[in-house]
């Protein structure tokens, strides 16, 4: 009974905050364990030794950044962001989490981050599908200069959430669903390699989207 508590708590904490604030949390639970491992694929799949900096980015109640904190090398370090200052207080007292010095629990807006850091591995869960077009303009600048050159970024989409809005939605609404479509669409033009996946095993379905930085000009 007890091992299940935690994941119970992470339901209720999350349930509660996506009533509260949807338009932020973006999600109707947290992201499944297959999902967690389709986002982590960079850093499980990484290639050579050296350290790694890690940016998650959407944190929640830590269901993705708990797989990731697995997979962390002995010099690896990993940044979690999260907005909602319940879910930052759920992620530091989570010893999964916070029991060494390499991970940190960031409550902040991700575009006030410093922009003089760079990470090699960069996972993003923030509900794009929720943002107007500036929101996600400002964050996808922040991504382009947080990326070291050759890096990597995994986020998601689930799957019809933005048709869903658009057949549902007003004009206006339509109107800026296609632009923030159009906005990630460039982003995945804009960079060297972009794959996908969908991972059915998840509250709503989600894609997964994987992509590298190029390893010299604009990102150099």
């Amino acid at each position: 009974m007890i091992l299940y508590r935690p994941r119970f708590v992470d339901r209720a904490c999350f349930t509660a905050q996506m009533f509260a604030a949807f338009h932020a949390t973006g999600a109707v639970a947290p992201s499944s364990r297959r999902l967690a491992r389709a986002l982590a694929r960079p850093l499980a799949h990484r290639s050579g030794d050296r350290p790694l900096a890690v940016l998650e980015v959407g944190a929640g109640t830590g269901a993705v950044s708990r797989v990731l904190a697995e997979l962390l090398g002995p010099d690896d370090s990993l940044d979690l962001v999260e907005l909602n200052p319940r879910f930052a207080a759920r992620l530091r007292g989570d010893r999964r989490l916070t029991g060494h010095d390499r991970i940190r629990v960031i409550n902040a807006p991700v575009t006030e981050l410093g922009r003089d850091r760079r990470y090699d591995v960069i996972v993003s869960t923030l509900p794009f599908a929720n943002f107007d077009p500036p929101e996600l303009t400002a964050v996808l600048d922040f991504y382009r200069d947080a990326l070291a050159p050759g890096g990597q970024l995994a986020y998601i989409a689930y799957r019809a959430a933005a048709r869903a809005r658009i057949a549902l939605g007003a004009s206006p609404g339509v109107v800026r669903q296609h632009r923030v479509q159009a906005a990630l669409d460039e982003w995945r033009r804009d960079h060297a390699v972009a794959t996908s996946l969908t991972v059915w095993a998840n509250l709503p379905p989600a894609r997964v989207w994987h992509l590298q930085a190029p390893a010299a000009g604009p990102y150099g």
